[in-house]
C-alpha cells in the first residue's frame, strides 16, 4: 500500500466541523474580487446586455490593443560604456568564487554578476569546498543593496572622514590608561587573528574577546577540555547508518549547519538500505521533522536520556531517574550500539557535561561519522568573558572598546547594562553595516563594507583556508576593521597584501589559483587529546531535575541570529515548520495551550489569529508575545526564536516580532519560564491554508523501508486508474488531447525526492533572486497573495488508527467507558510525522491552464515548459482557477517602484539586485515558475557557441531551485538525453506525478518517501 495515513496541513483541519476549512476548499478566491475597481460602476454593469461570448470576443480583440499599449510604456535609456572593461561582456554573466563568513554563516560560494552587479549566490561545487548555501546565504546578496546601510563613518553622530576616524582612534589607543578591548564576532580569520596579535604586541593592555549572539559555549568548553583548543567537532552523516540526535537541529543552524548534504546521501534508499534517524527534542525542528522516529521530551528529560544512552553504549551504570519515554530511549540506544562504527550521536544541549558524554559515546562506538581531529572554527564565543567585560565597562576599567560585527546592546541579555557601560568608556567604536542599536550609542560608528565588497580570509575547518574577494567596488565610503588596525599600527601595506602574504604562507602555491578557486588546503597540527572524567560528567548530568516549564530558544532557518532583519526576502520567507512569515512567536503544545487557555483560530479569509501572552524568565518579562500551538511541541516546554524585535536601522515594515535575546540569560538555550495569557489577539501571516490541493488523491506518497524492500512497487506506489469503455486502465495511458512527438530536441523535467528534501527553503530564496519575485508584505501574505513561485508544502500525518488506540478501543466496555476512551485517545497533533513537498508549476504536457486562457497568454513550448507571455495576459485568472496545483500568482498591484510596497524594488539601490534576463511583471498579470527558461536557453546557446553538445548534468545548474538544493533532492535535466541523470530518476520505481489521475502529464516528478521504521 502507498499510505495508510491521513494528511493534514493545519490543526484547523482536524476539526471535522470547521466551516473555515470547508470554505477554503470550495472557494478559489478567499476574498470577494473587487470587480468594480476594474470594470467600473456596478449599476451600469448590471444593466449591460453584453453576453459572455461578446465579452470574450472583446477580450480577444484587446490583445492587439495591449500589444500597442506596451510600446507606449515607460522607456529607460541606458548609457553605453565609453570604454568597455575587458572583463565585462554586456549580457553575459561573470562568476566569482568567494566565501561568506559573517560570524553566523560560513560557506564557500559563487557570486553571479551582471555588468558589474552581484545579483545571485550559487553553490561552489568544486571538489574540496565547504559548501551548502542556506536561505540566508542566498538572500545575503540583497543585503548588499540595503538603502539603510551606514554610508560613511560618524564621530559623535556627525559625518567624518576616515583619516579623522583613524587619527582619533590611534591617539586614544596611545593615551589609554585602562583596558583596550577588541570585541568581535567569530571571524575564524587567520589574518585578523594575526593583526590583533600585532596590535597586542604594541599595546600590552589589549584584550581580544569573541562574542557570538547565539552561544555555543558548552560545546566549545567541552572540546577544549578534551582536545585543547576552542573549536567544534565535525561530523559526516553520510558515514552513519544510525543517527541519534538529542536536542541538536543539525539540519538547521546547529554548529554552523551545512550537514544536510551528507545526511541526504544516506537517506535515499539504495540496495534496500537507508540510514535511520532518531530525534529526541523539545521544539519541533527541521531535524525532528525529517526523522524516522521523533521523541518529544523536555530538555531536563533529554539530559536523563543522554545518560541512559551513555550507560548502554559504554557499559556504565550511572544511576538515573526514569522518563516517560524510557522504552523508546533504550531501543534507540540499542540500535545505536548495534550499528557500532556506523552509528553517531550528536547533541545540542547547552551543558558541558552533556557535550562530554557525546564525545564519550562516539569514542565508544568508534564512530566513522565523528571527526574531532579536524574541527570547525565557525563558533568561538566566550560568554564568561563578555559578562566580565560588561562589569569592567561599568566599573570604568575600559578606556577603548573597538567592536566589529557585533550588536550586544540588542543581542545580549545584559544589553541595557552594556549600553550603560558604553557611557563610561572614553572611546567606543563599532564597525558595522548599519547604525544599529549599538553603533547609535558609540563614540564612532565606523561604516563597514558588505562581504561582497571586501577582501578577507577564513579557516572554516582545520586545514581548510578560504578567501573572500570583492565582487563589486564599495558602494559607500566604507573601511574594514582590519584596514583600520593596519592604519593604527602605522603600516602602509593594504589589507589585500596582508591577506595575500598570509594565504601564500599557509597554503603555498599560486595566489591567483587560490583566489580563483576560493579555497585551498594545508596540513595543520593535530589536536592534543586529553583524558577528561566522563563518569563524573554523567553523574552530574543525571541529577537534572524536571521542574516547572522550560523556554527553549532556537534560530529560524530564515532569520538566523537576526543580522539580516532588514532583508525582505527573509522576512517574507515562510518558516518551514510553522509556515508563518513576518513574525516570531512562542510555540506551545496542544496540552499546555488547553491548560493555559491559549487559542489559535482561522478567520474567513484563511488568516490565522492567536492569543497573546506575557513570558517571564527570572525578573524579566517579554510582553504581548504571540502564541502559536505547535504540533509536536513537548509538553511542559515553550519555544521562541531569535532575530526579531529589532528597531534601529530597519524599515518600518521590517520592525516585527519580539526580542528573545532579552530572556537569553548567560547564553543558555533553556530557561525556566512562566506564561500568562493576556488580552487581545495577534494576526499571523501564515500560508498554511493557502493554495491547498484540497485533499484530492495521494499528494504525498510514503511507505516503510520494510514494505519497500519486500513488496512490489504496485503496492507502495500504485498507479491511478480511470474507466474507459467500462474498463479500468492506468490514467497515464489516457490522453484527452492529441500529443506531438516530444522525443525531438530538448525536453525538460524536474525530479524531487521526498526522502532527501529537508524543507530548508534555500530553493525558495534562490528562485526569488533569479526570477525577480516581488515581496508583498505581511498584510498581503495574510490575504493569500504571497508571490512565491515555489512553495514548500509541509504536511503532518498520523495513522488512521494508532496501534495503542486499537488496544484501548477493544478493551472499552459500556457507554461511559467508551466516552472516556475516546477522550483519552492520542491526539494526532501531539507528535505527528512530517513530510515536505516542494510545489511549483508542474509544466503539464496537457496543461489545464492553457485551454482556458481566452487570449493565449499561456501556452506550451516544444521543450516541455509552460510559457507565459506577460504582454498578452489580461488577468482573467481563469488559468489559476483551472490549475489543480494552485501554483499561479496574480499581480494584484505593481510591486516595483510603488511606495505602498517599500521593499527592495522601491528604490534605485534595491533594484540593482534584479536579474536583467527576467522582466519585472506589472499589475494585472499572472506569473509562475518558468523552469528558469532564460538559463536553459543560456546553456544551449553556450554549448552552441563552443561547438559542443550540452554536457551531462549541465542543465541541473540552469534551474535556480535545483542548483540551490545542497541535499540533491531536486534534479533538473533533459529527458531526451539518455546520459542525463534525470532519465534514470523518471524511470525509477519510486517516481510518481502529482494528481496523476487527472491526466495533466506533468514534467515534474516526485519520488515516493520511504521511512525507516
Amino acid at each position: 500500500m502507498a499510505s495508510n495515513k491521513k494528511y493534514w496541513k493545519s490543526v484547523e483541519e482536524l476539526n471535522e466541523n470547521s466551516s473555515i476549512v470547508e470554505r477554503l476548499r470550495n472557494n478559489e478566491f478567499v476574498e470577494e474580487i473587487p470587480t468594480e475597481d476594474f470594470l467600473g460602476d456596478d449599476k451600469t454593469m448590471s444593466s449591460s446586455s453584453t453576453t459572455r461570448r461578446d465579452f470574450l470576443k472583446y477580450v480577444g480583440f484587446s490583445t492587439a490593443a495591449a500589444t500597442l499599449a506596451a510600446c507606449e510604456g515607460p522607456v529607460v535609456k541606458s548609457i553605453p560604456y565609453v570604454v568597455q572593461p575587458e572583463e565585462i561582456v554586456p549580457g553575459v554573466a561573470d562568476y566569482y568564487a568567494t566565501t561568506i563568513a559573517d560570524g553566523f554563516d560560513f560557506t564557500n560560494i559563487l557570486i553571479k554578476t551582471r555588468e558589474g552587479r552581484p545579483i545571485k549566490v550559487e553553490n561552489n561545487n568544486m571538489e574540496g569546498t565547504i559548501t551548502g548555501a542556506n536561505a540566508r546565504v542566498h538572500a545575503s546578496v540583497l543585503s548588499l543593496y540595503d538603502s539603510l546601510r551606514l554610508k560613511q563613518p560618524k564621530i559623535e553622530g556627525k559625518s567624518a572622514s576616515w583619516d579623522e576616524v583613524n587619527n582619533k582612534i590611534a591617539a586614544d589607543l596611545k593615551a589609554a590608561t585602562g583596558q583596550i578591548v577588541v570585541l568581535t564576532n567569530t571571524t575564524a580569520s587567520p589574518s585578523t587573528k594575526k593583526l590583533i596579535g600585532e596590535l597586542s604586541s604594541v599595546y600590552t593592555n589589549v584584550k581580544h574577546i569573541i562574542y557570538d549572539a547565539v552561544s555555543s559555549d558548552a560545546a566549545l568548553d567541552a572540546y577544549q577540555q578534551v582536545y585543547g583548543e576552542r573549536a567544534l567537532a565535525d561530523y559526516d552523516f553520510q558515514k552513519a547508518d544510525v543517527i541519534v540526535s538529542v536536542g541538536a537541529d543539525f539540519l538547521s543552524d546547529w554548529q554552523g549547519g551545512g550537514y544536510d548534504s551528507g545526511y541526504a546521501k544516506g537517506r535515499v534508499p539504495k540496495n534496500g538500505k537507508m540510514s535511520k534517524h532518531i530525534q529526541i527534542e523539545a521544539n519541533m525542528s527541521l531535524s525532528g521533522a525529517n526523522a524516522d522516529k521523533r521523541i518529544p521530551l523536555t530538555v531536563a528529560e533529554q539530559k536523563l536520556a543522554l545518560v541512559k544512552i551513555y550507560n548502554i553504549i559504554t557499559g556504565a551504570s550511572v544511576a538515573v531517574a526514569n522518563t516517560k519515554a524510557d522504552a523508546e530511549i533504550v531501543k534507540a540506544a540499542q540500535q545505536l550500539k548495534s550499528a557500532g562504527s556506523a552509528g553517531v550521536l550528536v547533541s545540542g544541549i547547552d551543558d558541558v557535561n552533556a557535550q562530554l558524554l557525546v564525545f564519550a559515546i562516539n569514542r565508544a562506538l568508534n564512530s566513522n561519522a565523528f571527526d574531532p581531529a579536524k574541527p570547525k572554527y565557525v563558533r568561538g564565543g566566550d560568554r564568561k568573558a563578555v559578562t566580565q567585560l560588561v562589569k569592567d565597562m561599568n566599573a570604568g576599567a575600559v578606556s577603548v572598546l573597538i567592536m566589529s560585527g557585533v550588536n550586544p546592546v540588542y543581542s545580549l541579555y545584559e544589553g541595557a547594562a552594556f549600553a550603560e557601560g558604553l557611557k563610561k568608556v572614553k572611546t567606543s567604536v563599532s564597525y558595522t553595516l548599519r547604525e544599529d542599536e549599538t553603533a547609535s550609542l558609540t563614540t564612532i560608528a565606523a561604516a563597514a563594507p558588505h562581504y561582497l565588497e571586501a577582501w578577507g580570509d577564513v579557516q572554516i575547518k582545520k586545514g581548510h583556508y578560504s578567501v573572500t574577494q570583492p565582487t563589486i567596488r564599495p558602494l559607500f565610503t566604507t573601511q574594514q576593521f582590519e584596514e583600520g588596525v593596519l592604519a593604527w599600527l602605522g603600516k602602509t601595506e593594504s589589507y589585500y597584501d596582508y591577506i595575500k602574504a598570509t594565504g601564500v604562507s599557509l597554503v603555498g602555491g599560486s595566489w591567483n589559483k587560490l583566489v580563483h578557486n576560493g579555497f585551498g588546503t594545508f596540513v595543520a597540527e593535530n589536536s592534543v587529546v586529553g583524558t577528561p572524567d566522563f563518569s563524573s560528567a554523567a553523574v552530574s548530568l543525571a541529577t537534572a531535575k524536571v521542574a516547572g516549564s522550560e523556554l527553549v530558544f532556537y534560530t529560524k532557518v530564515g532569520m538566523g541570529d537576526g543580522q539580516q532583519a532588514n532583508n525582505p526576502w527573509l522576512q517574507e520567507f515562510p518558516d518551514p515548520i510553522t509556515r508563518v512569515s513576518w513574525d516570531n512567536y512562542i510555540t506551545v503544545s496542544r496540552v499546555d495551550a488547553e491548560e493555559l487557555g491559549i487559542k489559535n483560530w482561522n478567520v474567513a479569509n484563511g488568516g490565522l489569529n492567536g492569543s497573546l501572552v506575557n513570558v517571564k524568565v527570572g525578573d524579566k518579562v517579554l510582553e504581548n508575545v504571540p502564541a502559536l500551538i505547535q504540533p509536536g511541541q513537548a509538553k511542559g516546554t515553550f519555544g521562541i526564536s531569535f532575530g526579531y524585535g529589532r528597531k534601529s536601522a530597519l524599515k518600518e515594515e521590517m520592525q516585527v516580532g519580539v526580542n528573545a535575546y532579552s530572556l537569553y540569560k548567560d547564553g543558555v538555550g533553556v530557561q525556566p519560564v512562566s506564561i500568562e495569557v493576556v488580552g487581545g489577539e495577534h494576526e499571523f501571516a501564515c500560508v498554511q491554508l493557502h493554495n491547498t490541493l484540497m485533499g484530492r488523491g495521494d499528494i504525498v506518497k510514503d511507505t516503510t523501508l520494510e514494505i519497500f524492500n519486500t513488496q512490489d512497487a504496485k503496492v507502495w506506489n500504485p498507479k491511478p486508474h480511470v474507466s474507459i469503455d467500462h474498463q479500468m486502465v492506468e490514467a497515464s495511458t489516457v490522453d484527452i488531447w492529441e500529443s506531438f512527438d516530444r522525443s525531438v530536441g530538448h525536453h525538460f523535467n524536474l525530479s524531487i525526492d521526498l526522502n532527501s528534501c529537508t524543507g530548508c527553503g534555500a530553493c525558495v530564496i534562490a528562485c526569488h533572486a533569479e526570477n525577480n519575485v516581488p515581496v508583498v508584505g505581511k498584510s498581503e501574505v495574510r490575504r493569500s497573495r504571497d508571490m512565491h513561485w515555489l512553495r514548500i508544502d509541509r504536511y503532518y500525518s498520523s495513522e488512521d488508527t494508532f496501534a495503542e488506540d486499537v488496544t484501548t478501543k477493544n478493551a472499552a466496555k459500556g457507554l461511559m467507558e467508551n466516552i472516556d476512551m475516546f477522550q483519552n485517545l492520542e491526539h494526532p497533533a501531539d507528535n505527528p510525522q512530517v513530510a515536505f513537498q516542494p510545489v511549483m508549476c508542474q509544466h503539464c504536457n496537457h496543461a489545464p491552464c492553457e485551454t482556458v486562457c481566452p487570449v493565449a497568454a499561456t501556452s506550451h513550448g516544444r521543450q516541455g515548459q509552460n510559457h507565459m507571455a506577460y504582454n498578452r495576459c489580461v488577468g482573467t485568472r481563469y488559468c489559476a482557477n483551472n490549475c489543480p496545483y494552485k501554483v499561479r500568482r496574480f499581480n494584484w498591484f505593481l510591486y516595483s517602484q510603488n511606495s505602498a510596497f517599500d521593499y527592495h524594488m522601491n528604490d534605485d539601490l534595491g533594484r540593482m539586485v534584479l536579474n536583467p534576463d527576467v522582466n519585472v511583471r506589472s499589475r494585472g498579470v499572472m506569473e509562475k515558475c518558468s523552469f528558469c527558461i532564460q538559463s536553459t536557453q543560456e546553456v544551449i546557446l553556450r554549448a552552441k557557441r563552443e561547438g559542443r553538445k550540452v554536457s551531462k548534468g549541465e542543465f541541473n545548474d540552469a534551474c535556480a531551485c535545483s542548483a540551490a538544493c545542497s541535499s540533491g533532492s531536486m534534479v533538473f535535466g533533459d529527458v531526451n538525453e539518455k546520459e542525463d541523470p534525470i532519465v534514470a530518476l523518471k524511470e525509477d520505481e519510486r517516481a510518481y506525478h502529482l494528481l496523476e489521475h487527472i491526466g495533466t502529464q506533468p514534467n515534474v516528478i516526485y519520488q515516493v518517501k520511504v521511512r525507516n521504521s
